[in-house]
């Protein structure tokens, strides 16, 4: 029971997270910059992640091994903006970056988290997970390229050039726009792989499907054959 509420937590926890993230890049003016809002809403995140972090951890055989296994995660959960903004503690711009960089990392394990409440949900059907999947991961590049990208790049006006620009993208197309951080340029590595590695599979589950289909269809037509007695 506790580990499902922690479970139930966990993921509500990393949809605040992934929201309150595109809400904080979307109307910000300053790049690694967060609101005191964003960083209340982040201490609440991760002190469900730390939460269910030691559940987990207390109900595995091994605690210490998967204490050791699962650390990043330990270490990504802590809240270092809250800590350091409610500590009076003055950021350099490096140490901005790094924690920008954090803030990210934390936004990938909550995308992990909720893609995996998605495909193992005994409802969710199999081309609804990949449709998620693709839409969820092509949304959050476009929002970490506009976050970076915008403040120094000119062909990046607004969030609808990042979004056209994911897309392209993640479709192998390519676009106009080229990336000039080294963010921006990892990211534009990243999604053209993941564009490869998803189309293929939405190919073999509609091929897949087809088959299912054309099978039913032979079943049903030597049903209704007339048999000839001997």
């Amino acid at each position: 029971m506790i580990l499902r509420i922690t479970n139930i937590l966990t993921l509500l926890a990393s949809i605040l997270l992934l929201a309150s993230l595109s809400i904080e890049i979307l109307y910000s003016t300053q790049l690694a910059r967060f609101s005191e809002a964003y960083s209340w809403a982040m201490l609440i995140v991760c002190i469900i992640f730390i939460t269910d972090f030691f559940a987990l951890m207390l109900h595995n055989p091994h605690p210490w091994h998967f204490f050791m296994r699962n650390i990043a995660m330990l270490l990504l959960s802590i809240p270092y903006h809250f800590i350091a903004q409610h500590m009076g503690i003055i950021l350099n711009h490096t140490e901005t970056i790094i924690l920008s960089g954090v803030v990210m990392l934390r936004a990938v394990m909550a995308l992990y988290i909720t893609l995996r409440w998605l495909i193992e949900g005994r409802a969710t059907r199999i081309l609804w997970a990949y449709i998620s999947t693709v839409a969820i991961f092509t949304y959050f590049a476009a929002l970490f390229f506009y976050e970076y990208e915008a403040p120094v790049n000119s062909n990046v006006e607004s969030f609808g050039d990042a979004l056209w620009w994911a897309c392209m993208n993640m479709t192998t197309v390519g676009a106009e726009i080229f990336p000039v951080t080294a963010i921006g340029k990892v990211i534009c590595v990243i999604l053209p792989i993941i564009g490869m590695a998803m189309f293929p599979v939405f190919t073999v589950y509609v091929t897949a499907l087809y088959e299912r289909v054309e099978r039913g269809t032979t079943v049903a037509q030597d049903k209704d054959k007339p048999k000839i007695s001997e």
